[in-house]
């Protein structure tokens, strides 16, 4: 990923959470004076039917008619974010199932991402696969910014934390995060314990000089192994650190067609309060 971002992707369906994102995407296109395309992306709610049985005419008009009426209440509540003043994001919609894929292609045209933590009590308002976030950032390569559907905070980027393991996922998150990270005011790294450091003659790399070379000072704690419950923990110290953002690899593959995210990426996703950056 560049020092810039041109392209934001957001992704919309018709719960309350679609115009929260929106928002944020249009606030950091605001700060980077990036172009902002706002892609509307849910399956057919026939694709919830049970398989099996037929579905007579009546039942498919009635499916149809649903929705049309979330379609219309998305591009209604769209036409009301450009009444505010910002940077006027592009309309999209897909009409391809399923849907993960098809916006994973559009993904890799877009230098940041900016999906929705799914609210449980709007599930009936949506018909977005469970696993959309963790699909499209693993197939996609891009780094996503996930927005909590609870609304009511800062502006991503003022204050950071890092969440930093020597793997490549962390390694794809602090890179992709970069153009944030220059517009922050504080950033704080908690770095479990690493490899053993090579034997080098000579000075060896480190994710501190990495920042300073970048022109970024972070200030870094140490709180030795990994605990089991990494998630609850990186939450608790960004309560601490009054962050809001905490930029952090995404963790997972896929096993019989069936996505498992690790741990703290599956915690997190799920219990999370300020955005997050994830990249795998």
């Amino acid at each position: 990923m560049s020092d810039a971002l041109k392209q934001v992707l957001v992704h919309l369906d018709s719960t309350s959470g679609s115009s929260i994102r929106l928002q944020a995407a249009r606030d950091i296109a605001a700060q980077h004076g990036s172009a902002v395309c706002a892609l509307y992306a849910v399956a057919p709610c026939i694709a919830d039917m049970p398989y099996g049985g037929d579905i007579t005419g009546s039942v498919a008009e009635n499916l149809a008619q649903i929705d049309e009426e979330r379609l219309a209440t998305a591009r209604a509540a769209f036409e009301q974010a450009l009444k505010t003043p910002g940077p006027l994001p592009a309309w999209s919609q897909l009409d391809e199932f399923p849907v993960s894929g098809a916006f994973v292609q559009q993904a890799l045209y877009a230098d940041l991402l900016v999906l929705g933590q799914p609210d449980p009590a709007e599930r009936h308002a949506t018909s977005v696969p469970p696993d959309f976030n963790q699909s499209v950032i693993m197939a996609s390569g891009k780094p996503a910014l996930i927005i909590p559907y609870i609304g009511g905070f800062k502006p991503a980027g003022e204050t950071v934390l890092i969440a930093w393991k020597e793997t490549r996922e962390a390694a794809r998150a602090v890179t992709a995060s970069m153009p944030l990270l220059r517009k922050a005011s504080k950033i704080h790294v908690i770095a479990w314990d690493a490899e053993p450091t090579p034997r080098i003659k000579g000075p060896h790399l480190d994710l501190q000089g990495y920042l300073r070379l970048h022109g970024l000072q972070a200030e870094f704690h140490f709180p030795g192994a990994e605990p089991e419950s990494i998630g609850e923990m990186l939450l608790s110290r960004a309560s601490d650190f009054e962050a809001d953002l905490i930029v952090m690899g995404c963790y997972g593959h896929s096993r019989a067609r069936e996505l498992v995210l690790g741990g703290a990426s599956r915690s997190i996703l799920k219990s999370m309060t300020m955005p997050v950056l994830m990249a795998h």
